[in-house]
């Protein structure tokens, strides 16, 4: 007794496939399925395959005061964070981000020692091997290029937070 059940929920499950669907209408980026705006359009109907449509929200359309200010607020979820709190936070960051600025630095300075306006000393086997220096002043070349690059990031970091404020 207990098959008969489970025989007829597969075969009903198997049926459902086959249901018959209406006719979708595709119009540029909208989809329809009412004939007449279709025909109004001079859209074309789809055929070879089952589309699943889902109706997106719209966007209110008010234009109040408050809605510019909503935009830059937190999202609704988000955990309220109190001025003194945000402040220590964005005091620690400059301060984290501060001394990656300086570390960064001493390194630019110790590479531009070390590329010596593109001719550092050469090194064991580039004196018979120039084409293995040539290649060595390029990566010097490209890593300065690249931590130069990390510096102006760093700086703009710290331009966007805050300005440091005194206790």
């Amino acid at each position: 007794m207990k098959t008969a059940p489970l025989i007829f929920l597969a075969g009903s499950l198997i049926a459902l496939p086959a249901l018959a669907q209406e006719r979708v209408w595709r119009c540029g980026n909208e989809y329809t399925n009412n004939a007449t705006v279709a025909q109004q359009k001079g859209c074309k109907v789809l055929e070879g395959g089952n589309v699943t449509v889902v109706q997106g929200t719209k966007a209110s359309g008010g234009g109040s005061a408050s809605s510019g200010s909503s935009a830059a607020r937190a999202p609704a979820g988000s955990p309220r964070v109190e001025g003194v709190d945000q402040r220590a936070r964005d005091g620690e960051a400059r301060s984290v981000l501060e001394s990656e600025l300086r570390k960064a630095e001493s390194r630019q300075a110790e590479l531009q020692k070390d590329y010596n306006n593109g001719e550092p000393e050469k090194q064991g086997s580039e004196a018979k091997n120039y084409q293995k220096y040539l290649d060595r002043v390029a990566e010097m070349k490209a890593e300065l290029a690249r931590n130069e690059s990390d510096i102006a990031g760093i700086r703009r970091e710290i331009g966007r937070l805050p300005v440091k404020q005194p206790q």
